[in-house]
């Protein structure tokens, strides 16, 4: 597996990064952690080269070695090594590396980065790409055979970008780890009464539910992939939170492996004292879990062309907006399940709200829409402070407090959307490719059950080839009951494009008689960007104003989704125009990307002239990728900001 000089190289590398994200982030520093960043230390005075980056490794390390980090541990990572990257400035100046404000973009690139090879590299630590690294050391323990695996996550820790409903099918869990009751998994709360409500502005009607949640639980998704990571680490799986993936590296025409941002560096594009060159992380094979829209997947697809290799669709997508809220005892129903069509949203905006009972009196509550929307004036945020003042959900929140916010774009293209999975060298899994199931309103199982498929074949591959590629994976997909599941409610969604009713009608008669076996596949329509219609077409919306008991303005939400950004860091939202926000978005769609945003990151301000201007409030963003999906004129890229930056979810 390398050599443990070089393992060692790369220990202190990791730990020093650790050591700053305790100091100056939201994270505490244990004993433990003082007794790690002292081995740091130490390693470091050892090994003068820890920030010299790959050329000085690879000269003091024997030819045949490679440099692996096994002795990276679960001593720290289950305490969430947070993208941290710093020992102190005098440490670096002492090893001879001056890190002044300054250094031009050329000595930045030139500057080599320290280098981390594996056998699979993973980016990201959500269901699937737990479910992936769980699997394969699962294997290796099966078949005697030793592989080296990693897995990345751009949160503080793993779990605080994780945001679902959640009724949570366990299908997929049941085939990963069939003992999970035993050992404690976070499935607490059986749903124990399915609802379904058809709601006008003053009245729910009951519905027959569709949605057939029995043998369902309830739970924080949050909370259960905190429980897989640390299922993984026990198997050996090195999970590094708060390093953001934020370059796919090749050779040739094959991936072989990401790079994660450099850190340290200023809104001016200058170097900070604390500066710290991102680290190449390679491996044999790497596996994309980014979730929805993830930005590194949405590069690879476009390189290889997948959705034209597979016959794809475009994507389309959904806001999902959601709190969690502590609610008086004597309405709390543990396992009670509710969602609704209908009011606050108008007849042709497909969506629709759930409302969960969790354990501990709290409830999860939200509103999903669809990002096809015409209307620029309307405001997915406003509209959920509308839903929770509907006379048969007041009640329940009066009394209660609102206990964290947070908001997350899904996929809703279903099986038309899926591109090629597989690509020279790695692998497309989970929700980056798409595969929630948007009648059931779920997509953790079918994300899990791709991360295990994944790394089925991907085991049987670097067992095998010298150049391992994913091939298998896309063929058993094909074959596997995610397939079967996606393609039986293939054409469900499509229909609500003739609106809420025509839509309840054909999807009431492909679910229970039709059953998914019409001839034929309906299309989407236009992605989501092109439906947003011009202003002038619509009438502005007014919205009540928040009334701070049952709904509350932007900034009191986006204050209990914890999020938190280093604010001295150049923007993570990038314009590829600057001009077309205030010659097109404005004039012509009345500046939508300060509606559809749900933590309030762009808004016009007047500048010297009294001319409104775009201000981006980069450090706002809860990461929900809804401006990369439904600005009109695609003019806004989202990338990964410094690792560890963004939301701190804990029950979401």
């Amino acid at each position: 597996m390398g050599s443990s000089s070089g393992a060692r190289r790369v220990s202190a590398s990791l730990l020093c990064r650790w050591n700053y994200y305790c100091m100056h982030s939201r994270l505490r520093c244990s004993s433990s952690t003082q007794n790690a960043t002292a081995n740091c230390q130490q390693e470091t005075a050892l090994r003068s080269s820890c920030f010299r980056g790959k050329q000085n490794s690879e000269k003091q390390q024997p030819p045949a070695a490679k440099i692996r980090s096994t002795s990276v541990g679960r001593s720290f990572t289950s305490w969430g090594l947070a993208g941290a990257w710093h020992v102190g400035k005098n440490l670096r100046q002492a090893q001879g590396y001056a890190s002044e404000s300054g250094n031009s973009k050329q000595e930045e690139e030139a500057e080599a980065r320290e280098l981390m090879e594996y056998d699979v590299v993973i980016v990201g630590a959500g269901p699937a790409g737990l479910a992936a690294a769980i699997r394969l050391k699962q294997l290796c323990q099966e078949k005697g055979t030793e592989l080296s695996v990693c897995v990345l996550e751009k949160a503080s820790e793993v779990g605080a970008h994780i945001l679902s409903g959640n009724v949570f099918e366990p299908r997929a869990l049941n085939e990963l780890i069939p003992d999970w009751k035993e050992q404690n998994a976070p499935l607490w709360v059986p749903v124990t009464k399915d609802k379904f409500w058809l709601l006008s502005e003053k009245h729910a009607f009951p519905v027959p539910s569709p949605f057939k949640n029995q043998g369902n639980f309830v739970i924080s998704l949050s909370e259960l992939v905190r429980w897989l990571g640390t299922k993984a680490e026990e198997l050996g799986v090195e999970i590094y939170p708060g390093f953001a993936a934020s370059e796919v590296l090749y050779e040739g025409a094959r991936v072989v492996g990401v790079a994660t941002n450099d850190m340290g560096i200023a809104k001016s594009g200058s170097r900070k004292p604390n500066f710290q060159r991102g680290i190449e992380l390679k491996g044999r094979l790497t596996l994309l879990a980014e979730g929805c829209r993830g930005s590194l997947s949405e590069t690879v697809i476009k390189k290889f062309q997948l959705r034209e290799e597979a016959g794809a669709q475009h994507q389309t997508y959904a806001i999902g907006l959601k709190e969690v809220w502590e609610v008086e005892e004597h309405k709390h129903h543990p396992g009670y399940v509710l969602h609704t069509v209908g009011w606050p949203l108008n007849f042709s905006t497909y969506g629709g709200s759930f409302l969960y009972h969790m354990d501990n009196q709290q409830v999860a509550i939200g509103l999903v829409v669809a990002l096809d929307y015409k209307n620029p004036y309307m405001n997915p945020y406003e509209e959920y402070q509308r839903f929770k003042q509907h006379p048969s959900i007041r009640p329940l929140l009066e009394g209660g407090k609102v206990v964290q916010y947070g908001a997350r774009t899904l996929n809703e293209g279903g099986l038309q959307s899926i591109p090629r999975t597989v690509f020279p060298g790695g692998a497309l899994i989970g929700c980056t490719a798409g595969f929630v199931n948007v009648p059931k309103i779920k997509g953790s199982h079918t994300a899990m059950k791709t991360g295990i498929l994944a790394a089925e074949a991907a085991h049987e591959a670097l067992s095998s080839m010298e150049n391992p590629n994913m091939d298998a994976y896309w063929e058993a997909l094909q074959h596997s009951w995610v397939w079967q599941e996606l393609y039986s409610v293939r054409n469900i969604r499509p229909f609500f494009h003739h609106g809420l009713l025509p839509g309840l009608v054909h999807a009431g008669l492909d679910h229970y008689v039709i059953r998914g076996r019409l001839p034929y596949t309906l299309a989407h329509g236009p992605p989501d960007h092109e439906c947003t219609e011009a202003a002038e077409k619509h009438k502005p919306i007014q919205y009540p104003k928040p009334d701070g008991v049952i709904t509350f303005d932007l900034l009191t939400s986006l204050y209990r989704s914890s999020t938190n950004h280093e604010h001295d860091q150049p923007p993570h939202l990038h314009l590829v125009d600057k001009h077309v926000p205030e010659t097109i978005n404005l004039p012509k769609f009345a500046a939508p990307e300060s509606r559809y945003c749900p933590a309030r990151v762009y808004e016009y301000i007047a500048n010297e002239d009294n001319k409104l201007q775009l201000n981006i409030n980069a450090q706002n963003c809860l990461h929900c990728k809804a401006c990369d999906i439904k600005d009109p004129k695609q003019n806004i890229k989202w990338t990964v900001p410094e690792g560890g930056g963004g939301p701190g979810y804990t029950i979401m």
